[in-house]
């Protein structure tokens, strides 16, 4: 149930540091905390700064780090915006102004086959990107659901986007990380959670397409994760901020399709940054459990960021638009073609499922933090140390370790020359 008063619980009492479970589950039981080999919740990027300060790029600077879509913006973008200049001398419902969630509803029933209709009225929200949302969401869980015990926690895939940590600690809950690995497929192990870990849990988060590795969780085990959660009396938060970039021919179940109806304890969150290359526009949305929703709400109006109505105007134009995203979805196929051309066995590369991120096995070019360094010292080509998007268990495995992560996002013949440094790097 809703606290009455949404006082903040950023103290350190109630989250000593994050829990990784390592090579075996831990089931119920803890499996190490106080943060012991973890970046204490530091920016992966402002670590990868600090890593290359004082280097020199050895050719023309290629950044592959961020994952910042440079794709053409769609056409409708400018004039929207004029349309509806006006409407910037007025301040947004926190909610969302209702073309823009008709137009979000719109998308989730035809995108997904759903048992029935989302409600736009009680069941979708704006968000100012996902990033916002996901981060509070963990916060608003902790006062939603029923008592959790003395050490409640959160869920989260690992490696992971650093904003599931973030909340699950702003609202005073204990992080497990859950590896995701070669061995599971790139995906966390859910069925090996134990029963006495989700009676504890607030939320579970999950991402698919993952980022960084690119995996799709199967129907069949969202379906069965989504079901024990709700069980325990969990959140579910779904990022699903890559489901619009698939690669192979069919595209990834979204939460909302395992619902069978009932979307309780379920939000599916995303945005346009990636489905429509519009990272700087800011606007996403969640949607899903109504009564949640409700609550969220009674947050968000006094602690969230309002999305300005022109903003929403383009979103909701952007949410009619497939076409857009089905040129966005042939380029990023297109690289991943050359990515499979150009590096082939290097690297231990294999075509992800979707999202726009290579991930490479750098273990045999000295590790991660190394590879990084001298991809930028001798090649130019800037990437992430996978351990810097991941946490590290006290048996010292960190699921992110000896990969680096690259973001195919620019043009084809940016992607073209970066992917040829990236072989010769590894010849």
């Amino acid at each position: 149930m809703i606290h009455e008063k949404w006082e903040p619980v950023l103290g350190t009492d109630h989250a000593p540091g994050i829990v990784c479970v390592g090579r075996v589950m831990a089931g119920g039981n803890r499996a190490g905390t106080g943060g012991q080999g973890t970046s204490g919740g530091r920016s992966g990027f402002v670590r990868l700064t600090e890593l290359l300060t004082g280097i020199e790029p050895g050719q023309a600077p290629i950044n592959l780090s961020v994952g910042e879509p440079h794709h053409p913006m769609p056409d409708f973008v400018g004039p929207v915006l004029s349309q509806h200049l006006k409407d910037f001398s007025r301040y947004p419902m926190t909610r969302g102004v209702e073309p823009f969630r008709v137009a979000v509803a719109g998308w989730l029933n035809r995108r997904y086959t759903l048992a029935r209709p989302v409600d736009p009225e009680r069941e979708v929200i704006v968000l100012s990107g996902s990033r916002e949302g996901l981060f509070l969401a963990a916060i608003a869980a902790r006062r939603y659901t029923a008592d959790r015990g003395d050490n409640p926690a959160v869920l989260l895939p690992n490696p992971f986007y650093m904003a599931y940590f973030a909340g699950a600690r702003a609202a005073g809950c204990e992080p497990i990380a859950l590896p995701a690995t070669r061995e599971t497929n790139f995906l966390p192990d859910y069925d090996a959670v134990s029963d006495t870990l989700l009676a504890r849990t607030v939320a579970v988060y999950l991402c698919s397409p993952a980022n960084p590795q690119g995996a799709v969780l199967p129907r069949e085990t969202l379906a069965r994760i989504v079901k024990r959660a709700r069980e325990a009396g969990a959140m579910i938060f779904a990022d699903e901020c890559y489901s619009e970039i698939w690669l192979g021919d069919d595209a990834p179940t979204g939460v909302l399709e395992v619902a069978d109806g009932d979307f309780a304890n379920i939000l599916a969150f995303n945005s346009l940054s990636k489905r429509s290359s519009l990272p700087g526009l800011r606007c996403g949305f969640a949607a899903g459990d109504g009564d949640f929703l409700t609550a969220f709400m009674e947050f968000r109006n006094v602690a969230a960021p309002q999305v300005p109505v022109p903003i929403q105007e383009v979103a909701a134009v952007a949410y009619g638009d497939e076409a857009h995203v089905e040129d966005n979805r042939r380029l990023y196929r297109a690289k991943f073609d050359l990515a499979g051309r150009i590096l082939g066995q290097r690297y231990r590369y294999h075509r992800p499922e979707g999202g726009f991120f290579l991930w490479l096995d750098v273990s045999e070019l000295g590790g991660d933090e190394t590879a990084a360094r001298e991809l930028w010292r001798t090649r130019g080509v800037r990437v992430v140390p996978g351990s810097y998007l991941g946490h590290t268990a006290p048996d010292g495995s960190n699921p992110g370790a000896g990969y680096v992560r690259a973001a195919l996002v620019d043009d084809l013949a940016s992607t073209e020359q970066a992917l040829h440094r990236l072989a010769k790097h590894a010849d």
